[in-house]
C-alpha cells in the first residue's frame, strides 16, 4: 500500500520521484555492498515510509534536481549505516534529521549560476 500511495503522490506530481528512487536504491545498493539482504533492508522497518512521505517534505527537503538526489543517496548511506553499526532500533527517522540539517547548504551547491556572473573580488 505504501508503493501504491507513493506512486499516486508521484503520478499527481505532488512529490518527486526524485528522493525516494535514490533513498531506497542507495539503501539497498549500501546494505547488499556491507552484507545485508537487499530486500531485507528495504521491506524492514520504515524505509518505505520514511522515503515516500517523511523524506520529500516541501519544507525540509532539497529544491533543485541534483541536491534531490544528493539528498536520497545521502539519506539511504545514513540509513544503513546507522542499521548496521548504530546501537539504535532504526536509522531511517535519524538519516533524514541529519540530512535536513544539511538541506541549506545542498541548496546552496546545487544552485546554478546566472550566465555571465562573477565572483566578486574580495
Amino acid at each position: 500500500m505504501l508503493l501504491i500511495g507513493g506512486l499516486y503522490l508521484c503520478l499527481r506530481r505532488v512529490i518527486s520521484p526524485l528522493i525516494p528512487v535514490c533513498f531506497i536504491g542507495t539503501a539497498a545498493l549500501a546494505g547488499w555492498a556491507l552484507g545485508l539482504d537487499p530486500l531485507l533492508t528495504i521491506f524492514s522497518g520504515g524505509l518505505l515510509l520514511g522515503a515516500i512521505f517523511m523524506a520529500t517534505d516541501y519544507v525540509t527537503s532539497p529544491t533543485r534536481p541534483w541536491g534531490k538526489v544528493i539528498f536520497g543517496v545521502g539519506c539511504g548511506l545514513l540509513t544503513v549505516l546507522i542499521r548496521k553499526f548504530g546501537s539504535l532500533p532504526e536509522g531511517v527517522s535519524y538519516s533524514i534529521l541529519l540530512m535536513n540539517i544539511l538541506v541549506p547548504h545542498i541548496n546552496r551547491l546545487t544552485t546554478p549560476k546566472p550566465f555571465g556572473w562573477e565572483a566578486p573580488n574580495a
